[in-house]
């Protein structure tokens, strides 16, 4: 079983590997589902992190349609990683009916070449799961991240275990969202999947002495200066001796 950990910070990728992850997907802004990190956290990580490193590449949060303007930033962080020298990319750009908009993201797996690319849950907004696994396989996607078109992936499981067997070995299919160590060895079951996608989050303190409580979130109620956001390597490895 291949684990993938989402991380959102330098120090979260070096415990998931601690944990014994096989591969990071390395994002920004948590609260925004993940948009593309700064180039210099991405630099920082590939050089001290040996396991594989796919970057989210995802101008903004909100929907998976975008302008030309945010194309072309896309591509330019494209062209940022290969220099970067990580293992994959991470993207997914949809049409306004809802389908996988293949010359797109097509041009964007071109341009991403040798890297392997995943296409990230926009596939859960598609208007046909299996219309959009079609189009995934005939324009190179090298795997799904996908929550089988619910919340979570322990809803979506029998959704995830079709697309699997529709795939028959074409493309990796990879369930995410909500697993953990409750819910983990049921979703293998009952998809029969060979790769995971987990956050094994944890916070802790701060090192800040002077706090300023009358402001958290730096106004808004999303967030805390003082609590920074982490990987639980212990949970890594409970997710790994639970998949073995």
């Amino acid at each position: 079983m291949k684990l993938e950990v989402v991380v959102y910070n330098i120090e979260s990728a070096l415990r998931a590997q601690q944990g014994g992850a096989d591969r990071i997907e390395l994002c920004d802004n948590p609260a925004e589902g993940g948009t593309t990190p700064s180039y210099g956290t991405i630099e920082a990580v590939r050089q001290n992190i040996s396991m594989d490193v796919y970057v989210m590449i995802r101008p903004r949060g909100g929907d998976f349609l975008y302008s030309n303007d945010e194309f072309h930033s896309m591509k330019r962080d494209i062209y940022q990683c290969q220099k970067i020298s990580v293992d994959g990319i991470v993207l997914g750009i949809l049409t306004p009916e809802g389908r996988i908009d293949k010359k797109r993201c097509k041009e964007l797996i071109d341009i991403a070449r040798p890297l392997k690319v995943t296409c990230h849950r926009a596939f859960d907004m598609t208007r046909d799961p299996f219309e959009a696994l079609e189009d995934c396989i005939e324009i190179g996607f090298h795997r799904i991240l996908t929550s089988g078109r619910q919340p979570q992936a322990l809803q979506g499981a029998d959704l995830i275990g079709q697309l699997i067997e529709k795939a028959n070995g074409r493309i990796d299919i990879m369930p995410g969202s909500g697993v953990n160590e409750n819910t983990v060895q049921e979703i293998v079951r009952k998809t029969k999947c060979q790769e995971i996608h987990f956050s094994a989050t944890a916070f802790r303190e701060g090192g800040m002495i002077y706090k300023n409580e009358a402001i958290t979130g730096m106004g808004s109620d999303e967030g805390s200066e003082y609590k920074l956001r982490t990987v639980d390597a212990e949970r890594v490895k409970k997710i790994r001796e639970l998949t073995k």
